[in-house]
């Protein structure tokens, strides 16, 4: 029985996004949003309201894209490849 959809298969580029990406380690993500929480909390108490407001903004899109690194890791445009080679 085939699984995967031929139809629906990723795209040249989106396979290339991903290749790269699936070489970043996932808490990279995880600590640039802290990284970007503290630097927001530390501008704060400097008095810089608006650029602190600005980078605390990013924690947000780097754990989204932490998100991206692990579904591409585990269900990727690889993972067709290896489907022929789990057992279900």
């Amino acid at each position: 029985m085939d699984i995967i959809n031929k139809d629906h298969l990723e795209g040249p580029v989106a396979k290339k996004i991903e290749e790269q990406t699936a070489k970043l380690p996932s808490d990279l993500f995880l600590w640039a949003a802290v990284g970007s929480m503290a630097a927001s909390a530390t501008m704060k108490l400097m008095g810089k309201g608006n650029t602190s407001l600005f980078v605390g903004q990013w924690a947000t899109s780097f754990l989204l894209l932490g998100i991206y690194n692990k579904i591409v890791k585990v269900a990727g445009s690889d993972a067709d490849d290896d489907a022929g080679n789990k057992k279900f």
